[in-house]
């Protein structure tokens, strides 16, 4: 399988705004061969899918299919990428379920309402996002958290379908501490063959992944189940089943829900696009580099807020781009979106005309479906990679997964964000501070805490600041240039190896102004080498550049300031002059 099976594709012209047609002029039967067979790969692992997390969601199974149809559609016109396979996803069907179960007030025609109106809004704060350049806005969710945020998730949603895998008489929960005490309550109503059902299924699903890996496992097990209900007659057994499937295609309509619930919706909406997106653009750069496409983030956001809102529109909920059936679709051989619109065709066909074939499907089926596609979500490894790399990381990815675990997943990625740009700001307003010492016969210098056998001058101290120089952290620089200059006796010169410090502001410039005075006053002289181009412009600015070059303090390294350091001032003020 080579590269050149892969369209390249074109973005000048209206492919700018409809992505697929910059795919077309290279498209070739080959890739039309491989499309379509990625296509019914993809279509015949969605249906069951998409039918197991509309119940997830809270919402009727058929809904998973129109979550199926038009949004992949959309994608396809618009998306970057050729393999990513957007549709229901366990993760934001979990968020929605989170989101509307305490406004629909338990009734089925506003929560299907709400549903739709939720996944307008997602679509409208991606597309926003998109129009505006505004990706780069998720990287404030780092990998600690989306990985504890996952893991958690993903243990809230298997609890989430003990009832049905056990065929319980209980109330639904949404936390986790809720479903156990829902479960614990109800569990003298387990229903045997229920229990039965779900265990063939689970480890019929499980078998097939592992012996028969490039079968159709959720569909096979889902054909299979459905034909034992139907002949044994589960149903009358006490068997909880789908009974009537609506069939057909849904009609487009706007829906007509108060501000107050748009309010209420827009935390919800906003974790959801953001989650959605990150989850999408996440596996669609990883495969683009296999397949040597190009993927556009902000385009893929255009793309993915189009389909969730024509999900809103066609009564489904918010889709992303799912980690599984991307990969399917790649390994298929998908190349082009056209993959995607012969999938969406599949499922519309099976919203059309095979519904009635799911009447004696058991709702513990879709539950099997939902636990095992969401077991391969617990990052454990990642876990342990997170606390042994840093400690902090480790506690940020602990505190989302307890905080998701016991309150909620909202609450969970507010904390998690919140939490970790907490410990961004810590470490920014501490900067790594290394004192530095020159490596015997060379002009490299190193740290003196890392490294032995360093020469250095009882006079001189050279600091290096590794980070930007700014308001939250100027102070702390100053006090530990101050420190040092009031316990070390003998000292005449601090260089301030200016080489890491990236960017700097108005209290940077003013610190260093009050440094070069402060150290003045105590007959120490303050240098600064290697300082950076949009640093010394800001210098420049708040007058603090001029009165340091003028005085001689500025160079090129660090070599040229302890040169300097070692010559009288008005002839180190003239080879200042000199080469600048």
């Amino acid at each position: 399988m080579t590269n050149t099976a892969y369209p390249q594709q074109r973005r000048t012209g209206p492919a700018r705004i409809l992505p697929l047609l910059g795919w077309l002029p290279g498209y070739r039967r080959q890739t039309l061969r491989y499309d379509l067979i990625a296509g019914l790969t993809v279509a015949v692992m969605l249906v069951p899918q998409s039918m197991a997390y509309a119940a997830l969601a809270g919402m009727p199974p058929v809904t998973g299919l129109y979550a199926a149809i038009v949004p992949l559609v959309v994608y396809a016109l618009l998306g970057t990428s050729g393999s990513l396979a957007v549709g229901p996803v366990a993760i934001t069907a979990l968020m929605t379920s989170a989101a509307l179960a305490p406004l629909a007030g338990g009734d089925p025609t506003r929560y299907a309402a709400l549903a739709g109106l939720l996944a307008l809004l997602v679509g409208a704060i991606q597309v926003l996002m998109g129009v505006l350049r505004l990706g780069v806005l998720v990287n404030f969710m780092s990998h600690s958290v989306l990985s504890g945020f996952t893991s958690a998730a993903a243990i809230v949603i298997a609890a989430s379908q003990i009832k049905d895998l056990f065929g319980l008489k209980s109330e639904r929960a949404e936390t986790f501490p809720e479903i156990v005490e829902s479960v614990w309550q109800a569990a003298t109503t387990a229903h045997g063959l229920t229990i039965v059902v779900s265990a063939l299924s689970i480890a019929g699903l499980l078998l097939l992944r592992r012996y028969a890996p490039k079968l159709p496992g959720a569909l096979l097990v889902v054909a299979a189940v459905t034909a034992a209900s139907a002949t044994f007659a589960f149903g009358d057994r006490g068997v909880k089943i789908l009974t009537d499937v609506p069939g057909g295609l849904p009609a487009p309509a706007l829906p007509t829900l108060s501000t107050s619930d748009i309010t209420a919706l827009l935390p919800a909406a906003i974790a959801i696009a953001l989650v959605a997106y990150m989850e999408g653009i996440a596996v669609a750069k990883a495969l683009a580099a296999k397949s040597r496409q190009h993927v556009s983030p902000n385009t893929e956001l255009v793309a993915v807020g189009a389909a969730n809102a024509s999900a809103g529109l066609f009564q489904a909920f918010p889709v992303a781009g799912g980690f599984s059936r991307s990969a399917v679709n790649f390994t298929a051989g998908a190349r082009t979106p056209f993959a995607t619109l012969i999938t969406a065709a599949v499922v519309a066909l099976t919203a059309l005309a095979l519904t009635p074939a799911f009447y004696h499907l058991p709702k513990a089926v879709l539950a099997a479906i939902v636990v095992v596609a969401v077991v391969g979500l617990i990052d454990r490894q990642g876990a342990v990679s997170a606390w042994r790399a840093r400690r902090s990381d480790g506690l940020t990815l602990a505190l989302t997964f307890a905080v998701t675990l016991l309150f909620g997943v909202e609450p969970g990625l507010a904390a998690g964000v919140a939490f970790s740009l907490g410990v961004f700001l810590w470490r920014s307003a501490r900067p790594h501070i290394a004192e530095l010492g020159r490596m015997p016969g060379t002009n490299t210098f190193r740290n003196l805490a890392r490294y032995t056998g360093l020469e250095t001058n009882p006079a001189v101290a050279v600091i290096r600041v590794d980070g930007p120089l700014y308001f939250a952290n100027a102070q702390h620089l100053e006090d530990r240039l101050l420190a040092i200059a009031e316990t070390r006796a003998g000292l005449r010169t601090i260089i301030i190896d200016a080489s890491a410090i990236s960017d700097t502001d108005a209290d940077g410039a003013h610190t260093l102004g009050e440094l070069h005075q402060r150290l003045a006053d105590q007959n120490i002289a303050l240098h600064l080498a290697t300082v950076r181009g949009p640093v010394r412009d800001l210098l420049t600015r708040a007058s603090v550049w001029q009165p340091l070059r003028e005085a001689g303090r500025i160079h090129r390294d660090i070599n040229e300031a302890l040169a300097a350091a070692d010559t009288p001032p008005a002839e180190h003020q003239l080879a200042s002059h000199e080469v600048l």
